[in-house]
């Protein structure tokens, strides 16, 4: 069959079991979802530190970071964090074949979507953690002053004000961040991780 885009897949010579080999761990996704200011950049970038000082090797996808460069060109409606997101499974799905621990830190509001990314990635790669927060709480605490916005109706298309949220029906982990600190939440993520053989093993 003719590929009318000339854009052909090259097979590498070193395979994911090699690079996985390398790094002494497997690889995976560990994506974090949940509201505005539930916690999950924080958790994420603590267990990220706490997998450093074991010897793994791990990258933190943030979703505002993301969006300074990848995604700068998307904007907030239900389309573009669709393509948002599915920029960032393509870009996961690179991570995890070079052997990396990838940590994802984004609201992705809606279970299609987050369905999507396991989809690009493959499901066995991936680890839901839905980083649970009440609203109010998330209000509270808002460090960039995005919930005051919204309420004002300055601000559309936010989660949990002008836009829903739905709660993933089964995520491997569910992490209470109004009950527990970054730290013991991501004690919770790194015994998971070590259950499904992703810490180093050297």
């Amino acid at each position: 069959m003719e590929n009318i885009n000339n854009v052909f897949k090259f097979r590498s010579l070193v395979s994911r079991k090699d690079r996985e080999r390398l790094h002494g761990h497997h690889a995976c996704l560990v994506w974090f979802t949940g509201l505005s200011a539930s916690g999950k950049s924080t958790i994420a970038h603590q267990a990220e530190q706490m997998l450093h000082e074991l010897g793994c090797s791990t990258y933190v996808l943030d979703g505002d970071n993301v969006r300074h460069g990848l995604c700068k060109d998307l904007g907030f409606s239900r389309e573009d964090r669709a393509e948002n997101l599915r920029r960032i499974g393509e870009m996961v799905k690179l991570f995890v074949d070079a052997g990396i621990i990838v940590l994802t830190a984004f609201i992705s509001p809606y279970k299609q979507d987050r369905q999507a990314i396991m989809d690009i990635v493959g499901r066995d790669n991936c680890i839901e953690v839905y980083v649970e927060c009440p609203v109010e709480v998330c209000a509270a605490r808002d460090p960039k002053g995005l919930y005051q916005k919204a309420l004002a109706g300055d601000l559309h298309n936010f989660t949990g004000v002008s836009a829903p949220y739905e709660p993933p029906d089964n995520p491997e982990l569910i992490v209470h961040s109004a009950l527990l600190s970054p730290e013991k939440s991501a004690a919770l993520v790194l015994e998971l991780l070590g259950r499904r053989g992703c810490t180093n093993s050297n």
